[in-house]
């Protein structure tokens, strides 16, 4: 029974801290979050990432911290056929961990969850023609990622309302990677 109590308050202790993670509580130390990151995995109720989501691959994307606090992200995307890159500008909201752009629609990121060295968990928001879609995104400093932080990723996903249908790991690829853009 004791040993019953103490498994149920590890429990507890656990789901109190995710959940804290999940508001996106602590202050990002941006030093720490900078550089390059591949995106491992991902959660979303858009459509179009759902109809296309066995087609996806791993994509990459280099963060790096502005003089003013805002974050420029360069991303590395292979679609079908080729491979998109861009840049995108986003700016503190004020809430710790959370960024706007208006680039490519209005996104919102706000960081979830990280250990600062070897992943992150970003839930993003995206209105587009006129529906507010989200996602979650799993970025790693390597293109392997432990098993303990997708299972992570994917109780993340669950807190956040995504189904088992809507989360995926994307394949490796070396195709499409950070350059010239």
């Amino acid at each position: 029974m004791r040993t019953v109590r103490l498994s149920l308050g590890l429990v507890l202790l656990c789901l109190l801290r995710v959940q804290a993670g999940d508001r996106g509580t602590a202050e990002p130390d941006e030093s720490k979050i900078a550089g390059t990151w591949y995106i491992t995995a991902m959660a979303s109720d858009s459509e179009i990432y759902l109809q296309n989501k066995d087609q996806l691959k791993m994509a990459m994307a280099n963060i790096e911290v502005l003089g003013n606090g805002d974050l420029k992200v360069s991303f590395a995307i292979p679609t079908p056929g080729r491979c998109m890159k861009f840049e995108s500008i986003y700016t503190p909201t004020g809430s710790p961990g959370e960024y706007y752009s208006s680039d490519r629609g209005n996104k919102t990121v706000r960081l979830v969850d990280t250990d600062s060295s070897s992943y992150m968990v970003v839930f993003a928001t995206r209105e587009k023609d006129g529906k507010i879609l989200h996602m979650l995104r799993l970025y790693s400093r390597t293109q392997w990622v432990r098993p303990k932080i997708k299972l992570l990723f994917k109780r993340l996903a669950k807190l956040n309302g995504f189904t088992d249908d809507t989360v995926w790991i994307l394949p490796r690829q070396e195709e499409c990677r950070l350059g010239e853009l």
